[in-house]
């Protein structure tokens, strides 16, 4: 079910790290994330209800900058 809160969201097993990106467009890393509470949110049917009650306020986060929204438009 797509997400209303959550636009994507990436792990990085190796370091305990989870990017989420909301429809904000505002990103967050959080960290450390175990690769088990990472794989539950990827098959939770609710990814914000998931987020909201496993890793929100749970895993110390830090704001990501934005990513452009065109890279081919900015090396032209």
């Amino acid at each position: 079910m797509p997400s209303t809160v959550i636009r994507s969201f990436d792990y990085d097993a190796r370091r305990q790290a989870l990017d989420v990106e909301f429809v904000s467009g505002r990103r967050y890393r959080y960290c450390p994330v175990p690769e088990q509470v990472a794989a539950e949110f990827r098959q939770a049917f609710s990814k914000g209800r998931f987020f909201n009650a496993r890793i929100r306020d749970r895993y110390p986060a830090a704001e990501l900058a934005p990513e452009p929204e065109d890279w081919s438009e900015e090396w032209a």
